[in-house]
């Protein structure tokens, strides 16, 4: 029987080491972003992490095998192949066929949890929409993070959602919502909104002050963590300035946690 995932040994080696790694959702290799560039954004978001001295664990579904790393053969297996988009349920079924997928926010938090990441860079967080005759869709990723000890660092959410729902959701399932640099909670390509948020931080140290306190006192859910666009990339967006935002922020924090666990 195949193993259920791999750790790729850069990630096994950076958190045997406490050194800092960022989980990296694969959703956009497949299918958030434009051929042919997608490829190349992939590989550009993780030199960015290494740039800044973190280790990236990108996360996929490679032949049935969960892969929290992937190297250059399983970018290509995403990126270049018409892979489906996997969250949590689908996990076992993939493992059970040897199928291949991207993973969301919610698998790729999963995963990440499991082997011991405590920071994902995702490109937009899914929330809660109205569906047929006024009743309410979930995403996924809001239950995963209701159970999952990782923090995610997301623009925020899409516009196909309802931002009102969504916070009032989080709060209901005892998911800590922090501004980065910011008081309202941003809609993903607009920095602004009409929903104020409670807690805002201005430093990554800050950040991990909280997941330290959130651990210490027995929680288990995650934490989000919104990070909005500058102004200036408001009035001219592209999705490579959103995803870099994300992947530096994200970076920062994961730097500052692996120096107070390594103090």
């Amino acid at each position: 029987m195949r193993p259920p995932f791999l750790i790729s040994d850069e990630v096994i080696s950076a958190l045997a080491d406490a050194r800092p790694v960022v989980a990296l959702d694969s959703t956009g290799i497949a299918h958030g972003l434009s051929r042919p560039r997608h490829h190349a954004a992939a590989l550009e978001f993780e030199r960015i992490l290494r740039d800044e001295g973190v280790t990236p664990a990108t996360v996929a579904v490679v032949d049935g095998v969960a892969r929290i790393g992937l190297d250059d053969a399983g970018h290509a297996r995403i990126a270049d192949d018409t892979v489906a988009t996997a969250s949590v349920r689908d996990l076992a079924m993939l493992a059970a066929t040897g199928a291949s997928a991207a993973t969301a926010v919610a698998a790729t938090a999963h995963l990440a949890a499991m082997a011991g990441i405590r920071v994902l860079a995702a490109g937009g967080l899914g929330g809660v929409h109205r569906g047929p005759a006024g009743t309410l869709v979930e995403s996924p990723d809001l239950g995963t993070l209701a159970r999952t000890p990782i923090t995610v660092v997301s623009p925020g959410i899409p516009s196909i959602f309802d931002l009102a729902a969504t916070l009032g959701r989080l709060e209901a399932l005892s998911v800590p919502v922090v501004g980065y640099r910011t008081r309202v909670f941003p809609r993903f390509w607009v920095g602004d909104s009409d929903s104020a948020l409670e807690w805002s931080v201005d430093s990554p140290e800050q950040v991990v002050a909280i997941m330290r306190a959130h651990d210490h006192l027995g929680h288990e859910q995650g934490i989000v963590v919104v990070a909005p666009v500058s102004r200036d990339q408001q009035s001219n967006p592209a999705d490579l300035d959103l995803a870099r935002n994300t992947v530096r922020v994200a970076a920062s924090i994961a730097t500052a946690w692996s120096t107070r666990e390594g103090a």
